[in-house]
Formats: C-alpha cells, structure tokens, sequence
C-alpha cells in the first residue's frame, strides 16, 4: 500500500500538478482517492509496476478526482489505468496497462473521458482463472462492500480506446450507462460489447442471476465489432447524430433482451445473422449486407 499520492476523508482536499509519480511494490497505486476525498492532478507523469497498482485508483467511500493531461502507465496484473469506486474525470490524458485492463469501475460510480487514449493488454486474469473474460474496459460489482451496489456510468468523448487482447467492453453483474461520442474504438478479437453473467467463483454475485444490465447511447460515433448478451442480461441501444455500427447482435441466436433504436441519421450493417427483442427506427437504415436480422423471433430483413 505504498500509494503515490493519498487523499482521505471528507473535506480532504490534495491538489497536485507537474509531477512524475513512481511505484514499484504491489498494491501502490499512483495517485489513491478514499473516504470521500476529492484529488486535483494535472500534467502527472505515473508509472507503476507492482500487480493492483492502478495508476489513478479510488477504495472504499470513493470520493472525486479530477485529472487533466498527463500519461498514466501501469505494468502489473490486475492494475488498470484507472481503478474507480469514486466519481473519476479524465481529460486528454494517456491512460495505457501493459498487463491488465484499461479502465475498471465498481458498483455505483463513474468514469468519464475526454480526449484520452486508453490501451488495455490484459492477457490474465488478476485472480488467475482461465474461466475469467479478457477485456479492456470492465464495469462490475464484486459484492466486497468497497463500492456501493446501483447503476455505474462510463462515457467517452473524442480520443480513443484500443484492446490489445480480449473484448472492448465487458459488463457483469451490475446495471450501468455507457455513452460514447466521436471516439475510436480498437477491438482486439472483434467483439465490442460482452454482457454476460459470471461463474461467482470470485464472490461477484450468484451465478444464474449475475448478468449485466447495459444502456449504450452514442452520438457522432462509429462501432465495428460484435455485441453478445447472454440470457440473465439486457441491452437497451440507441445509435443518434450519424453513428454508424458495423457488426452484430447476438449472432448464435436469441439471449437476453436487446432493444435498438436508430435515429434518422444513423446506420447498422450486419455482418453476420443478428437476434434482438425489438427495433425502433426505419429498416432501410440497416444494410443487411446478405444476412438475417431477426426481431422478437421473426425475420425483419
């Protein structure tokens, strides 16, 4: 726990800005926000290299950081960029993990990007279970108490995400927001979006009833890879201002709800057979590209 930088308790406030930030130890985050603490950082050059050493990291009673610009690198499993049970706001900011996910938030809070470049590279799982999903971006509950239960938000505006290895996005047994404007997205193995349920061995819910809860919103956005939604989850879409989404929807047949709504001006060529519980927009905006697209059962195209 030999923290960079720790901000505790309500009513705490630490600013800090031109500063380079090194830990070596596990467990050492760069910059840590608790307790209801607030952080201010900027132009921050954090480097750490021990296993759960997120760069930017919040615990238990969460709080608000707020940093603007800097490069934020982590080299240890289970160390994202950015670790948050707090309410965290980055801007152009290069957030890279060479050997864990991106970016994780527990429970009821939130990140918001702007202008950052995310890289995740998370070929192992912090807990080591080969049963465990790969990914990038993580929104989760793990019922440990250090995050309150209730409806995470992520949202990225501008600058880019990129998975080195596993899925873009990877929800599990909580409900949240996802909103995305003008931002590339680099999928590793093609899939985007991972709803799934887990198999609780690590305490995250009861398997059976653990699935994820998504609303996706985008704006000005383009997506190309594949969305799977297993049969304890929802997703409820809506593609706005010429978003365009290349890719499907559930290819192996029907799974949990799927809602989809495309605006006047935004488009989605399949790319394969997609299943969803119902759409709302014009037919013509899809490009069936020589596939089915079936709603609630039935072929619509």
């Amino acid at each position: 726990n030999g923290n960079g930088v720790f901000s505790y308790g309500s009513g705490t406030t630490v600013n800090i800005f031109d500063s380079t930030i090194t830990t070596t130890a596990d467990n050492s985050g760069g910059i840590q926000t608790t307790g209801g603490g607030t952080t201010n950082a900027s132009s921050l050059t954090v480097e750490t290299s021990g296993n759960s050493s997120a760069a930017i990291r919040s615990d238990r009673g969460g709080g608000t950081v707020n940093v603007d610009g800097g490069t934020y690198t982590t080299s240890g499993v289970g160390s994202p960029a950015v670790y948050s049970t707090a309410d965290i706001t980055v801007k152009n900011a290069t957030l890279t993990a060479n050997n864990s996910e991106g970016l994780v938030i527990e429970g009821k809070n939130s990140i918001a990007l702007e202008n950052c470049d995310v890289t995740g590279n998370m070929t192992t799982s912090n807990g080591g279970s080969d049963e465990d999903n790969l990914h990038a971006v993580m929104i989760y509950q793990s019922m440990s108490g250090d995050a309150a239960i209730g409806e995470a938000s992520f949202s990225s505006d501008g600058g880019s995400i990129t998975s080195l290895s596993g899925d873009l996005f990877y929800v599990t047994n909580t409900s949240c927001t996802i909103s995305l404007k003008d931002t590339k997205l680099v999928t590793a193995n093609d899939q985007l979006l991972t709803i799934a349920g887990n198999n609780s061995s690590r305490g995250w819910g009861t398997s059976g009833s653990n699935g994820g809860d998504v609303v996706l919103t985008t704006s000005s956005q383009e997506m190309d890879g594949n969305i799977t939604v297993d049969d304890i989850s929802t997703l409820d879409m809506t593609l706005s201002d010429g978003s365009a989404f290349t890719g499907t929807i559930n290819s192996t047949g029907d799974a949990g709800e799927v809602n989809v709504t495309l605006d006047s001006s935004s488009t989605w060529t399949l790319t394969g057979d997609s299943y969803i519980t119902s759409f709302d927009g014009d037919l013509s905006q899809i490009n069936a590209n020589g596939y089915q697209l079936y709603v609630n059962g039935s072929a619509v195209l």
